[in-house]
């Protein structure tokens, strides 16, 4: 929505309101109250490659540079072509499978009633050569019988043991190309925005081959470097503001979620020489979910700006830094 004249004066207002604050952030550090640290950086956020867990080719990018996504958003499908016919495949097999363990079974069932038949004649060539009826020959043919028709039923339940590791087998096949089917829709993995847009429909990539860069904006941050001085005294979780240069009469508030455990020298990004020279300790400040999740659309990276963080807890924050972005700057 366009904003009317009220609302840019007001802007004007707000903006000439907030020189003090600039000015105030902008000067040397030694001029901050005790207990506080300043540094310069830009706006950063994680960023994430899309990319297919196996080679094929693209049937469709559903997204372009600079789209807005949510999480679980469905940015690009894979041709699944050959997967399916794969996945049909491995169903029949299953199916092939089950049915072998079934006439395996029959074959069970008929096998234990010659066992048993077996076995009743057997019992009964042992009356009759104990009654001196049958040689002797003729019992021992009826035991060879008895002991083959055992052997040969166990033989068959060996038979349904493994139709069993057929079907366990086949089964598992069927999911493991269900999944890949379903790993062929690759999913926003979190808030952001659309950075890159590196491959078409049509192009066949490898496996973990770039299709898209995301820019996470779960976690977006400031990156600053303080001397051992300061940093040697920061905790975790140390309150910070982030003035930005382009809003530079509000501050947003943010946290400390990492200090560098090891000194390095200053990035060639800082612009002067002597501060080039020092050892710093690589401090980043996050700004809070909620905070950009109310901004999603209006958060942008390489932002430049200056980070001021509370290293005193005792320290109390100027008025300067108190002052919070209104919701109708961006209406």
């Amino acid at each position: 929505m366009k904003m009317g004249t009220g609302a840019i004066l007001a802007a004007i207002a707000l903006l000439l309101a907030g020189v003090a604050a600039y000015v105030f952030v902008s000067k040397n550090g030694e001029e901050l109250p005790a207990g506080f640290a300043q540094s310069n950086g830009r706006i950063e956020a994680e960023q994430t490659e899309i990319a297919p867990t196996l080679a094929g080719r693209i049937a469709r990018v559903l997204v372009a540079e600079g789209d807005m996504v949510a999480l679980g958003d469905v940015l690009v499908e894979m041709d699944t072509d050959e997967l399916s016919a794969t996945h049909d495949r491995a169903r029949a097999e299953a199916a092939l499978a089950r049915q072998t363990k079934a006439e395996a079974e029959a074959v069970v069932v008929q096998r234990e009633s010659e066992l048993h038949r077996a076995a009743h004649v057997l019992d009964r060539a042992k009356a009759l050569l104990t009654g001196r009826n049958i040689s002797e020959t003729v019992f021992e043919e009826r035991e060879t019988a008895y002991l083959v028709a055992e052997a040969v039923l166990g033989a068959s339940k060996a038979r349904v043991a493994t139709t069993d590791s057929q079907i366990a087998a086949a089964e598992a096949e069927v999911r493991r190309i269900a999944a890949q089917i379903e790993d062929s829709a690759l999913l926003a993995p979190a808030p952001g925005r659309v950075l890159y847009r590196l491959a078409e429909p049509g192009e066949v990539v490898r496996a973990g081959g770039p299709i898209l860069t995301l820019i996470n904006l779960e976690n977006v941050y400031m990156e600053v470097f303080l001397p051992a001085r300061e940093a040697g005294l920061l905790p975790i979780g140390a309150e910070a503001r982030i003035v930005l240069d382009v809003l530079p009469n509000f501050a947003i508030p943010a946290t400390v979620t990492f200090v560098s455990p090891e000194a390095q020298f200053t990035p060639r990004q800082v612009e002067t020489m002597s501060e080039r020279e020092q050892l710093v300790f690589r401090v980043r400040v996050r700004i809070p979910k909620d905070l950009v999740a109310e901004r999603i659309e209006h958060v942008k990276t390489g932002l430049r700006g200056m980070a001021v963080i509370r290293i005193a807890s005792e320290g109390v924050w100027p008025e300067e830094l108190e002052r919070r972005i209104p919701p109708e700057l961006f209406e």
